[in-house]
């Protein structure tokens, strides 16, 4: 890959972080696959303003050949295609070669989901050592995971919360989410509880979950590897409990009981109706029963 390729890729990242707000993760994230894509044309003779739509193609079965996965790949020819996107709008090539590319395909999976009587019992176990004063950091545990599952955020957007966020005597909390875009969301009155005994205890400073790394909040792995510590101890196998598992869980039992998926959509912060469609594999059952209760020939 040569320097003036460098500094387009640099340039790309560039835009997407100050005009479309895009995550640390994710700039990250585009830089590995943009470089690798350049380094793959490189080594064939080809620079990046001159790929065609077949060297485009070629790359992609490569990373088929390579064992890679469709969703992987996809996300791949996701960063590219905005990429080329960035050189026409720029002027730097005229045409876009990812534009009759069509995307890897991958089935997906249905999202991995505790139930309520498990959700439960890491609440408990969880709520019960916070209630012990000789467990450090017990209590700030069972708060993140009683927001954890009242809201369903994301767990960036659960670790970085401003105290700012908690809003109408801790009723509702602002949440940023991808792109920068704020939304509002309704706590439950446990998770409300919860925030004003943790509120109760913190010194003076921005973040609701405050940490001395780099950051000043407390980190995602952090979290994660205390959570399935819980898990362990609620007798809960911890390689089935992660912050993620967590909003799958809260979306799907929202649906379970009767939520509305547009409701959910807004919750979770989706923009798109299809990401939340995911689960609606919850209500197939629900449905069915609706169906064979009211259906006039249902007897028959």
């Amino acid at each position: 890959m040569s320097r003036i390729e460098g500094h387009l890729i640099d340039a790309f990242l560039e835009m997407m972080s100050a005009e479309r707000g895009a995550a640390a993760n994710t700039i990250a994230a585009y830089r590995c696959d943009l470089v690798d894509y350049a380094s793959t044309l490189a080594r064939k003779g080809t620079a990046l303003t001159k790929a065609s739509r077949q060297e485009v193609v070629g790359f992609l079965e490569s990373l088929k050949a390579e064992g890679l996965s469709a969703s992987s790949s996809a996300r791949k020819l996701s960063a590219i295609r905005q990429f080329h996107k960035f050189l026409c709008a720029d002027g730097i090539r005229p045409d876009d070669p990812t534009r009759i590319v069509a995307s890897p395909k991958a089935q997906r999976a249905l999202p991995k989901v505790l139930s309520v009587g498990e959700i439960d019992r890491l609440l408990t176990t969880a709520e019960a050592e916070a209630n012990d004063e000789s467990a450090p950091g017990a209590l700030r545990l069972y708060v993140l995971l009683e927001l954890l599952y009242a809201t369903g955020m994301r767990v960036s957007e659960l670790v970085s919360l401003k105290r700012a966020a908690v809003m109408r005597d801790a009723s509702f909390l602002t949440i940023r989410g991808k792109g920068n875009k704020e939304r509002i969301v309704p706590v439950t009155d446990r998770a409300r509880d919860a925030i004003r005994a943790w509120l109760a205890t913190l010194e003076p400073g921005i973040f609701l979950f405050p940490a001395k790394g780099e950051d000043g909040y407390l980190s995602r792995q952090v979290f994660a590897r205390d959570l399935k510590d819980l898990a362990g101890r609620a007798g809960i196998a911890s390689a089935r409990v992660t912050p993620h598992v967590l909003r799958h869980a809260f979306a799907s039992h929202l649906l379970a009981g009767g939520a509305d998926l547009r409701v959910v959509q807004t919750l979770l912060g989706h923009a798109d109706i299809s990401t939340t469609q995911i689960y609606t594999h919850v209500l197939d059952e629900k449905l069915r029963s609706l169906v064979e209760t009211h259906h006039p020939l249902a007897d028959d």
